[in-house]
């Protein structure tokens, strides 16, 4: 028995939102929503999409076929498919199984910053590792993504005024919700010293040698991993003997140096070119790290060459 079915298509985002957008590079867009009560006997056929899809029991047991892989649900499981998926779905529960599937997709809007990890990121980013096909999550009844889902399922049947710019801000905030909490299973999931840390600390160390001429933080590498930033900080000092704003500064001063050393160029334009927001700060930090000021090094280093 269908309890609900709504296939509703994207709708076009109104002008007076994109102010509201800005500071995005991919937001999530709802392709369809499908609410469903299925008896014991019921199963789907194989098939697979070109967008995500999210799929919550409510109620009832069943069985995920996804890419060779057969992961059991029951009731309080969000099981999260990647595109291309080949999938389907077999119920496993005498009285039958409810669940709401939610199928989205990302828009890139604007370029708003190459370290902007979305959902798309991160799936991205623990593809071909540990998160293959789909991503699992284990939620309870009163849990928030929950509550706002069958908020946005409610919406998207209304009529009322304002009701598509309420849905639209809510499947935003679902999408921070599902992020936060992939997050916090990842980072769970990562024990200390092992292999899976140190490739993440290999691959933030990467990150900072590429970028570190960019007004990057340490929040913004944290997030190109997807660790906390108090996380991050202390497996990154753990394993390089370090911390990752030292290292950061560090590799700035170097290149720093070889600019002093080789060039002509002035010192307020190296600080910039480094990654410092003004002189001043580049100087303070550098004569910390080499105790004489970025002028006196050139003037030693220039006589030596």
């Amino acid at each position: 028995m269908v309890k609900d079915d709504i296939n509703m298509e994207e709708t076009v985002l109104p002008k007076a939102w994109e102010s509201l957008l800005n500071s995005s590079s991919f937001v999530p867009v709802i392709v369809k929503t499908i609410e469903r009560i299925q008896d014991a006997s019921w199963s789907s056929d194989l098939s697979s999409h070109e967008f995500f899809e999210m799929v919550y029991i409510k109620k009832g047991n069943a069985i995920f076929e996804i890419s060779g892989q057969s992961p059991a649900i029951g009731p309080n499981d969000i099981i999260i498919i990647k595109p291309n998926q080949l999938h389907r779905f077999i119920v496993k529960s005498d009285t039958g199984c409810e669940f709401i599937v939610l199928s989205f997709k990302f828009v890139n809007q604007v370029n708003s910053g190459f370290w902007e990890a979305s959902l798309e990121d991160f799936l991205n980013f623990v593809s071909n590792k540990e998160a293959g096909a789909f991503i699992r999550l284990k939620v309870s009844q009163k849990n928030e993504i929950i509550v706002l889902l069958n908020r946005i399922l409610k919406e998207r049947e209304s009529t009322e005024i304002g009701s598509e710019f309420l849905n639209y801000l809510m499947v935003l905030e679902l999408f921070v919700l599902i992020s936060r909490a992939l997050k916090m299973e990842w980072e769970n999931s990562i024990e200390d010293k092992s292999p899976k840390l140190k490739e993440l600390i290999r691959a933030s160390v990467k990150y900072i040698n590429n970028n570190f001429e960019r007004d990057i933080s340490i929040a913004h590498i944290a997030r190109y991993v997807f660790l906390s930033p108090s996380y991050f900080t202390r497996a990154f000092k753990e394993d390089m003997g370090i911390s990752p704003i030292n290292y950061l500064l560090k590799v700035r001063i170097e290149r720093a140096k070889e600019l002093l050393t080789d060039t002509y160029i002035k010192i307020s334009d190296i600080a910039l070119s480094v990654g410092f927001s003004n002189q001043q700060r580049f100087n303070e930090i550098f004569k910390k790290h080499m105790d004489i000021t970025p002028l006196q090094y050139r003037k030693q280093n220039c006589s030596k060459k």
